[in-house]
């Protein structure tokens, strides 16, 4: 297993009835307060970076996205107008 280099820090602040929850919430996990708030965040973070990066799609509009692909349609002035408001909104 690689072990990355911790080179930057993180600083938070908080009340202390937080700080009192997660002290206990680490000591039942049986790590540092750092490690337990570093642990928990990462996940929650891949969790809400997943949910925005990825596409889940039933095996019926799989299908319609590979036949959407494989016959595209025919270039008409709506499409050539979005594709003109996208080159120009997104780099």
């Amino acid at each position: 297993m690689t072990t990355l280099a911790k080179d930057t820090r993180l600083h938070i602040r908080c009340d202390q009835e937080t700080r009192r929850l997660l002290d206990k919430a680490a000591a039942y996990a049986h790590m540092s307060v750092s490690e337990f708030v570093l642990r928990n965040a990462v996940e929650h973070a891949q969790s809400v970076v997943q949910t925005h990066e990825a596409i889940t799609l039933s095996q019926d509009d799989f299908a319609a996205f590979l036949d959407a692909l494989d016959t595209p349609p025919q270039v008409n002035p709506a499409l050539q107008r979005a594709f003109a408001r996208h080159a120009k909104h997104v780099q």
